[in-house]
């Protein structure tokens, strides 16, 4: 039987290691995420397109690793202006239990991104992102969801922020999200931490990030650990961005 604690995290690892050797042998290319969770001050280039997969692993419980979520999701990104980009996701969601495994549909959702001026010119390099997204049933009310960037390039150290704020489109209070990151870049390699969380419910988590640049794709793996019981125990995050 698949060992559900560890299948992600051996899946992963040498997915990593694979695109990690092939990335010493190649050129380094013109994009680099260098966290999971949290977005920097970049867009895609005018005319380019990218496909990008996300494989997200959330553990309530320290302990009990018979219950655990999966989130798949690939996301089409292209950059109507070296400014301006769109994207759209389509999601899904495997939640196991001791007693069965079920797959779904989760919806999708529909992003764009702006940046502001150029790097450097304000203090805090800006980007505005705004997303819409929508459930997997007709009668689920959907979200918006806008986030507020900032970053900053202290030689080669990054510092990015994101305020996240999303609503129910049909009413509803927000909730104040945040996500941040700080990081070491090289060329084709990026190591850093990352904090996430909820202000409004409560949750918090932190952990370190790795992220590799090759020619045509990158990848990043993630994950962070929960510091408060309102928080999942702990979630890991992969993703890998192929340009086209």
């Amino acid at each position: 039987m698949f060992n559900i604690k560890f299948g992600f995290l051996r899946i992963s690892s040498l997915v990593f290691v694979c695109l990690f050797g092939f990335g010493l042998l190649s050129q380094v290319a013109a994009d680099q995420r260098n966290y999971v969770w949290t977005y920097e001050y970049q867009t895609m280039p005018q005319g380019e397109a990218e496909i990008e997969y996300y494989m997200t692993q959330e553990n309530p419980s320290s302990t009990d690793y018979s219950k655990s979520t999966w989130k798949p999701l690939v996301e089409l990104e292209y950059g109507l202006t070296d400014h301006w980009d769109v994207s759209l996701y389509h999601q899904f969601k495997q939640t196991n239990t001791a007693a069965a495994s079920t797959l779904s549909y989760d919806g999708f959702k529909a992003r764009t991104r702006y940046r502001i001026g150029e790097k450097n010119q304000l203090p805090f390099d800006t980007l505005l992102y705004l997303e819409y997204i929508g459930k997997n049933a007709l009668n689920q009310t959907p979200q918006g969801e806008m986030k507020l960037i900032l970053a900053k390039d202290i030689s080669n150290i990054n510092f990015s922020y994101n305020q996240i704020y999303k609503w129910n489109l049909q009413g509803g209070a927000f909730e104040h999200e945040y996500s941040a990151g700080v990081s070491v870049q090289a060329p084709r390699l990026s190591l850093g931490f990352e904090a996430k969380g909820n202000y409004t419910a409560g949750k918090h988590a932190f952990g370190p990030t790795i992220s590799m640049t090759a020619n045509k794709f990158w990848t990043s793996l993630g994950t962070v650990i929960g510091l408060n019981s309102n928080t999942d125990a702990s979630q890991t995050r992969i993703l890998i961005g192929i340009w086209l």
